[in-house]
Order: structure tokens, then sequence, then C-alpha cells
């Protein structure tokens, strides 16, 4: 079984200054799914989420390009594993011939649902393993300061360092 998921953002944990992308369960008891990614992916993420142009497209920025201009649409991504600690997904398109579903990195699933608007879901065991229900009261100068800090990454980060 596969529970729908949205997009909360990006964050840097820390003290490993480890970039993570967190995913919410839509219903239900509303867990929230850590992702630990890289910061490139991370970048992309946040840069979809702030609707972000960069001078020249970036990876996820041209797969979502190429697949409009071949007429294949991305259904929907699913986190369908934790093996080993890695996290699995999968994309399913859907194209003139029919639906295909990719193997993909969690990280660059979520980077292209971003822009695309395609669901999310994750499996229902991914979510048991390593979803946790969320503090109900986050102190506001907790939630600022991780907003100060992942925008300090941000700042950091350069979008030419990407295109080429």
């Amino acid at each position: 079984m596969v529970i729908e998921m949205e997009l909360v953002g990006v964050r840097v944990e820390m003290p490993s200054s480890s970039p993570i992308a967190l995913l919410r369960e839509v219903g239900g008891a509303r867990r929230v799914l850590p992702i630990f990614i890289g910061a490139p992916e991370a970048t992309a993420i946040a840069f979809a989420l702030e609707e972000v142009v960069t001078p020249r497209p970036m990876t996820h920025d041209l797969f979502r390009e190429v697949l409009d201009d071949l007429g294949v649409s991305l259904e929907k991504i699913t986190v369908t594993e934790l093996k080993e600690g890695v996290f699995h997904a999968e994309l399913e398109l859907n194209g003139r011939d029919g639906v295909h579903t990719i193997s993909s990195r969690p990280s660059d699933a979520i980077a292209l649902a971003a822009r695309t608007g395609s669901p999310i879901y994750a499996a229902e065991d991914v979510l048991d393993e390593a979803g946790y229900l969320e503090e109900p009261e986050v102190e506001e100068a907790e939630e600022a300061e991780v907003v100060e800090q992942f925008k300090d990454f941000l700042d950091s980060v350069n979008p030419e360092d990407f295109a080429s």
C-alpha cells in the first residue's frame, strides 16, 4: 500500500550540515519521512520550490522539458523501499505507448515532482520504518533558525555551479 505525501521542503541537519528532503503524510498521523540527499539535489529541490529560474536549465529542468517534448507525463513518484539504509524510488511515466515505471534516486524523483506538480507517495512499510511523528509544538525560534541555516546554504550555492 502507498501513502500520499507532500513535500515540506529541504533543511540542513545539524551538526553534520547534511541536507534532508522532508516529506509529510497527507492524511493519517501526518508522519514525516526525512531522506538524506546531496547538496546539488537539495539545491535543485529548493530552486523548484522557490521557482528560481537559472540562466541555463538544471538537470531536472532539462528532464522535464524532454518529457514534455516527447509527450510523456510524470504521473507520480513513489519512495518504494529502504534497503540497507538507502531509499529507493520509482517514477511512473505515462507516454503514448503506455505506462513505464523507472527506478530513480528519491532526490531526483522529488526534484522532478517539484517541477511538474506530480503527486508523491511512499510505501507504507518505508513510512513505518523511517517516518516519525512531528513534535506538536515546535518553537518559532527553532523554526526561524532552521530557515536561516538553509538560506545561508542557498546563499553559498551559485546556479552557474550546476550549469556546466
